[in-house]
């Protein structure tokens, strides 16, 4: 009588599973860099806004604060000419962005005249920061 025996398979390496942990490194290390970015402001009581991004590169930042205080990249000036100035001495030809970090309580007419004197001084590409909601 004959005994009917199973042949062994052969042993083989799984592919997919070791994708899928390459693919949660990959997502976890990028999430982290991202954690590790920070934009060194002043504290401001900044107002909401949905859809958004949150975007950190480097850039010049104003601070308009709710005492009638201006800052150019945390550094104290007297008025918004003063931070126009400074941010045109740094631009060197270069295209340059600035934020506007304007405290919720500031009187819109104070932004929008520091708006207008940025683009008095050639710098077009200007950006009001929110929190994203």
């Amino acid at each position: 009588m004959k005994i009917a025996r199973n042949t062994p398979k052969k042993a083989r390496i799984e592919i997919i599973p070791m994708i899928d942990t390459m693919f949660f490194l990959l997502v976890f290390f990028m999430i982290a860099t991202l954690a590790m970015t920070s934009q060194n402001s002043l504290p401001v009581n900044l107002p909401q806004a949905g859809g958004v991004k949150a975007d950190r590169q480097q850039v010049h930042t104003i601070t308009l604060t709710k005492d009638n205080g201006y800052f150019y990249n945390q550094e104290p000036v007297a008025s918004p000419a003063d931070a126009a100035a400074r941010t045109s001495e740094s631009r060197k030809g270069l295209p340059l962005s600035v934020i506007i970090q304007a405290d919720r309580s500031v009187e819109h007419g104070r932004v929008i005249e520091l708006m207008d004197i940025l683009r008095q001084a050639g710098i077009t590409r200007i950006a009001v920061a929110v929190n994203p909601s």
